[in-house]
Formats: structure tokens, C-alpha cells, sequence
């Protein structure tokens, strides 16, 4: 089990609250991956730090108290430049402690959950593209352990042989993503020719959504309480009573802020059942403090995917843990948007969700 060390950089300016939350879902993310935090710590700055991202100074601190701790990974929340990422491994090198962002976190979290193929494939072009920018640091390693020379003519060319490598593997991932692509067409294309509506459920991770998708279509899909607990597209089907047909429902990967765009075009594939999908089922977990950041990631990443027009029901998800005073706060701040309580656990509102899912198609 990976030791962990966390640290952030906020400004001066930043609220301690603010900082708090920030730093739990860091650490959340950690829990989920697997690891233990055994420091967590802060350093206010008006802007980082442009070679090292936390100072000099702090980074030897840390290294000293991970020393002491038995750390072995040091995570920064936020996305790092290549250089700041190897410099600040290089000060680390005595104590053997990997340095990662809060990006390689994300992406180490998804290689642990995947389990299709389509999505094993996502998750290593959404790697490469991240890690891409990084090889020239990773070419003067390999200069350093090929003989411990570590001269700028031996890593310049083990990194274009890296580039090169990394180059051939995107091409390879693409053309077999392009395939995965193909057969999802033809599946939809064959709904269409049954006449067949879909929704897609779209999120902040950890807000419900597959236990939403298992209280609306009977499926059993693992549904865990904590982030990233589904990677690979689930479906299952939907009766409506009323009209007296049946839809598809889908349940899609989660949103999380600080996602760049190559990270989420990776991803197009599993999304694209989003994007062609008839009507979006947005979940937001209510009962969270931070419901109102969350809702704007999510709307946020739907304009980057072209698909905020697109008809939409919010649903204040897990509505079991919200009392009748926050709910009506709730309420009074969504205002004119329209939008349903459920429960999933407790099955509550499953009816009224169902009829507004009905009048929308």
C-alpha cells in the first residue's frame, strides 16, 4: 500500500474552508486508489512556484518528513508542466519518493477500475497524452540508468526514441478505439431502426448514478461509495407505462473538476453515448456541501462535449440524507429549473422521474 504525502498551493486570499475541501477530495481520491495519507499540508502563494510548483524549501521539508514516515509517493493537487514534475522528483530521488499530480492520480485510479477493453484503451491514450510532454525527463532517466553518464546527447536520444515509441502506440490505441466506435454505431443505428429512445446518466463522480441506473432498469451493476466506481458504459433497459414502450438507459463515466481537454477527448468513445443520446439524466448528489461546485463541473464539461442544449432532467439525487430545510434552500436556489428528488437506496420518486422522463419524449 502506497504511503502518501499531500500537498496543495492555494493564495493568500483563498478561504480555509475552501483549501479543506479541496484537499478532501484529494484525499478521497487517494482512499480510492488505494494508498494512506500520512502528511497533508498547504503552502499559500500568490502564484507557484514556475521551476518546483511548491518551493524549494518545502519540498525539502517534505522530503525530510516522508523520510522519517516511510512516504513513498508525494501527490500535488493540481496539474504540474513536465518540468516542475521532474525537478521536483529530481530533489526527491535520495528519499525514493515518486511525485505525482493530480492528474496521474486520476488516471492511476481509472487503470485500477477499468475492465473492458474499450475502456483499458481510453484510459491508456488519456496516459500517453499526459505523459507525452514528460518524455524528456524520462529519456534522461533511461540515460541514467544505462550507464550513469546522464550527458544531454544520450537522453535527447533516448527521448525521440521514446517520442517515437509513444507516437506508434497512439496511432494503434486510435485505430482500435476507431473500431469500438464503429460497433457502438452499428448498435445504435439498430436502436434507431427499432425506434428504440435513449437517455444517458451524466454526473459529478460518486453522485449515484449507477445506483440510479439499477433502481430504474433492475440491473445489479457494482455501485460503490466512492469516486470512479464505474469507467465502463453499463445499459439496461426501461419500461414507461404510459406510452407503452421501452427505452435504453446509460450510465456513463463521472465528471471531476480540473479535467483538461485532451484527458476528455480520450474518453470520446465511452462518451459518445451521451452525445447521442435523446435526453441526459443529470445527477446531483444533494445531500453533498459542495453540490453547487459540482453542478457547474458538470455543466462545464457538457458545453466542452456540445451537448448543454441537449434535453435535460436534473435529478437532487439521494434525497434520504437531505432535510426538508435544505431541500427547500435547494429548491429556492434551482429556482425555474426543472427537477426531481429521488432516492435510489429508499426507491422514492423512482415513479415521478419515470413520468417527467415520459413527457419529455
Amino acid at each position: 500500500m502506497r504511503k502518501a504525502i499531500l500537498a496543495d498551493v492555494i493564495h493568500p486570499c483563498m478561504r480555509g474552508v475552501q483549501s479543506l475541501e479541496r484537499m478532501q477530495e484529494l484525499e478521497e481520491l487517494v482512499s480510492t486508489y488505494g494508498g494512506i495519507v500520512v502528511v497533508k499540508t498547504f503552502q499559500r502563494r500568490f502564484a507557484p512556484h514556475p521551476k518546483t510548483f511548491l518551493g524549494t524549501g518545502k519540498i525539502k521539508q517534505l522530503g525530510e518528513e516522508g523520510k522519517l514516515l516511510h512516504a513513498d509517493l508525494l501527490v500535488i493537487n493540481d496539474l504540474l508542466k513536465p518540468r516542475q514534475i521532474y525537478e521536483i522528483s529530481e530533489q526527491l530521488r535520495s528519499v525514493k519518493i515518486e511525485v505525482w499530480d493530480r492528474i496521474d492520480l486520476i488516471l492511476k485510479i481509472f487503470a485500477k477500475h477499468a475492465h473492458t477493453t474499450e475502456a483499458k484503451l481510453e484510459i491508456e491514450l488519456a496516459s500517453i497524452r499526459h505523459m507525452g510532454p514528460r518524455i524528456f525527463g524520462m529519456g534522461m532517466e533511461l540515460s541514467r540508468q544505462g550507464g550513469g553518464i546522464g550527458t544531454s546527447g544520450i537522453g535527447e536520444t533516448n527521448t525521440e526514441i521514446m517520442r517515437r515509441h509513444l507516437s506508434e502506440r497512439e496511432k494503434l490505441i486510435k485505430e482500435k478505439l476507431d473500431k469500438c466506435q464503429v460497433v457502438r454505431e452499428g448498435h445504435r443505428i439498430f436502436r434507431r431502426r427499432k425506434g428504440l429512445k435513449t437517455i444517458s446518466i451524466v454526473g459529478y463522480t460518486n453522485a449515484g448514478k449507477t445506483t440510479l441506473l439499477n433502481a430504474l432498469t433492475g440491473r445489479r451493476e457494482y455501485a460503490a461509495n466512492k469516486l470512479f466506481a464505474t469507467l465502463d458504459t453499463r445499459v439496461g433497459s426501461l419500461w414507461l407505462p404510459h406510452v407503452q414502450s421501452k427505452i435504453l438507459v446509460s450510465d456513463t463515466i463521472g465528471f471531476i473538476k480540473q479535467l483538461p481537454p485532451e484527458l476528455i477527448s480520450a474518453f470520446t468513445s465511452t462518451l459518445s453515448e451521451a452525445v447521442e443520446a435523446d435526453i441526459l439524466l443529470q445527477v446531483l448528489d444533494a445531500s453533498d456541501s459542495h453540490l453547487w461546485q459540482h453542478l457547474q463541473v458538470v455543466e462545464d464539461i457538457l458545453k466542452r462535449l456540445g451537448i448543454s442544449d441537449k434535453p435535460r432532467i436534473l435529478i437532487c439525487h439521494k434525497s434520504d440524507q437531505v432535510t426538508s430545510k435544505q431541500r427547500k434552500i435547494i429548491d429556492q436556489k434551482l429556482g425555474d429549473t426543472v427537477h426531481v428528488w429521488v432516492s435510489s437506496q429508499e426507491e422514492k420518486g423512482i415513479g415521478d422521474l419515470i413520468e417527467m422522463i415520459e413527457s419529455k419524449l
